[in-house]
């Protein structure tokens, strides 16, 4: 009895065991399968997509200069030395006083005479200047005036009396800039006697201050029928013509590895006011554009408008803003992989289900596929250390995203996966070892890397670039101040982090020769 259970249970554990025999021959069958599809699938498709960074918009500064010292001079012609001319004969000069002499009361007569004289003027001085609180901002022409008055026949007793009478005269400019860009001025003229034109006679004083509060009247008239002309001979519409059409231009940010340009496209100009330095009319203009960034090749430069009207200045200009890309292009990070691979093939790879396995690796390709994430191929061959089965070889195709955080350029790889393999004999050992922790976390660490330095890099090639870039007439003077760093992406053109640049910028044109 004992031998019959005993053989019962020989058979019971042979049974048992072809059927994990068949059981395991199913399950290897099944991952045959699997991987002849994974190797069906072949190489990860290739994405083509370039790096597309955002339009940002600034306001950069666009300082026009007008020389305005021919201003003062061409006002000099305009306006003639002798001003005016006072002639009044029969002018009441000594009123008439009663006089009480004791004996009777007596009034003495008017005393008069006739007054010629006239009232010129010195240099003219245009400065800067104004008041309430807009000092800088109005043109101030300053003009000094000086009378001479004499009273003749006086009584029929003296011949002549002379007085002299001094004034400084205040012309105040005040500029605006139409819709159309064209310069106009309003003038607003005061004057404060320094002494009063007026002769001293028997103790009488005799002023003539009235007579000339009228004579200054066609004085200001004839001033601003003058200016409008003088104005139009700074040529400030033609250099804010030159400005504008000047900007629509593409400029180099860094010349090589890779080629990035900052296209700018005006949308507009504001006009901030204008301020007078020395004989220097400035113009604070705020240029609004699009400053959009480009890798390789020099894009066109946009179609440029017609000057649009003017616009005022909402908020201060001189702020640029653009995005620049710290890229690391796929086959500068091959190599980088191969030397990793190669580093840790010197150690055997634990792989399940076939122990130790050695590899030697051959070959690792880089690229940007679907979803944002990174295609890497090893080509390698595999054996285990014990030779059980027959050496593999071909290539593994796997995928990965890269993660970094907000305003980090430290790089990490993550959701490694396996999609298939091709030009394989072994298939399945070569799966199984590039599912294995040694390899993906390899691969992980070899392509995790740090952006510092080449971000640094690129920030200081674009200060640098941009610090005073010409373009024909075009000079534009810019400085970084800060950046951030975005969140890193493969694309088809390389692996890479946005960073936002803000900074100052200002736009001049060179003088026309």
């Amino acid at each position: 009895m004992r031998t019959g259970r005993a053989g019962a249970a020989g058979r019971a554990k042979h049974r048992q065991g072809r059927t994990l025999i068949s059981l395991g021959l199913l399950v290897l069958g099944l991952s045959i399968a699997g991987c002849k599809r994974q190797t069906a699938e072949g190489p990860p498709p290739r994405a083509n997509d370039p790096i597309a960074i955002a339009p940002q918009a600034s306001l950069i500064t666009v300082p026009i200069h007008a020389d305005v010292s021919g201003l003062a001079a061409a006002l000099e012609k305009e306006i003639p030395r002798r001003l005016w001319g006072i002639d009044r004969p029969e002018t009441p000069c000594v009123p008439s006083k009663r006089v009480d002499l004791a004996v009777v009361k007596i009034r003495t007569p008017t005393i008069k005479c006739r007054i010629v004289g006239e009232v010129t003027r010195g240099p003219l001085r245009l400065v800067g200047g104004g008041s309430s609180g807009r000092e800088g901002r109005d043109l101030v022409l300053t003009m000094p005036l000086h009378a001479v008055v004499r009273a003749e026949d006086i009584g029929g007793v003296l011949k002549r009396e002379t007085a002299t009478a001094d004034a400084n005269a205040r012309a105040t400019i005040r500029l605006t800039i139409a819709s159309d860009w064209t310069p106009r001025a309003a003038v607003d003229i005061r004057y404060d006697w320094t002494n009063e034109p007026h002769i001293d006679f028997l103790g009488q004083r005799i002023a003539f201050t009235e007579q000339a509060d009228s004579k200054l009247k066609p004085v200001i008239a004839r001033l601003e029928r003058t200016l409008p002309a003088q104005l139009a001979r700074l040529k400030l519409r033609p250099q804010i013509e030159r400005a504008w059409a000047s900007a629509f231009t593409a400029l180099p940010l860094n010349k090589k590895n890779p080629p990035v340009w900052m296209r700018v496209t005006p949308q507009e100009l504001q006009y901030g006011g204008y301020a007078l330095k020395g004989n220097r009319l400035e113009l604070r203009l705020g240029l609004k554009a699009l400053t959009e960034t480009f890798i390789g090749d020099r894009p066109a430069d946009p179609r440029p408008s017609p000057l649009p009207p003017l616009r005022p200045l909402a908020e201060g200009a001189g702020k640029l803003a653009f995005f620049i890309p710290v890229i690391a292009d796929y086959r500068q990070l091959e190599p980088v992989l191969m030397r990793a691979l190669r580093k840790r093939a010197a150690r055997p790879f634990e792989v399940p289900h076939f122990g130790p396995v050695r590899a030697d690796f051959h070959k690792a390709t880089l690229y940007g596929t679907t979803g944002g994430r990174l295609a890497v191929g090893v080509t390698f061959t595999a054996q285990d250390t014990a030779k059980r089965v027959k050496p593999a070889r071909g290539t593994v195709w796997m995928t990965a995203t890269p993660v970094n955080a907000e305003n980090s350029r430290k790089v990490d790889f993550a959701d490694f996966h396996v999609s298939g393999t091709t030009d394989a004999v072994g298939g399945d050992l070569l799966l199984q070892l590039a599912n294995a922790p040694g390899l993906s976390s390899t691969l992980a660490a070899a392509l995790g890397q740090n952006f510092e330095k080449d971000y640094q890099e690129l920030l200081g090639k674009i200060a640098v670039a941009i610090d005073e870039k010409r373009e024909g007439a075009f000079v534009i003077r810019a400085q970084v101040r800060e950046a951030h760093t975005g969140r890193i992406r493969a694309s088809g053109q390389g692996l890479y982090i946005p960073v936002s640049a803000k900074g100052t910028a200002s736009i001049t044109l060179q003088p026309e020769p």
